[in-house]
């Protein structure tokens, strides 16, 4: 479909959404794009690094030994 798009016609298009847009318009919602592609990579590294943080292995969920086999274990002895 857009194969047969030649260089002149998309000069021709980047003339008329200058035409109805103008350079301050575009300008503008260019950099909200950019920051808002930013804050999106900045999410996702911070998702990453809450997963990574959450897959560690730590002493804090061992259930080896509730307490309530360790209180049966101190009767027993």
């Amino acid at each position: 479909m857009f194969a047969n798009i030649g260089p002149w016609q998309l000069l021709i298009i980047l003339l008329i959404v200058l035409a109805i847009f103008g350079t301050k318009k575009l300008r503008s919602v260019g950099s909200d794009l950019g920051g808002a592609v930013k804050g999106f990579r900045s999410a996702m590294n911070e998702a990453d690094e809450a997963k990574d943080q959450l897959s560690d292995v730590s002493d804090d969920a061992n259930f080896d030994n509730t307490p309530v086999e360790e209180n049966r274990e101190n009767k027993d002895a």
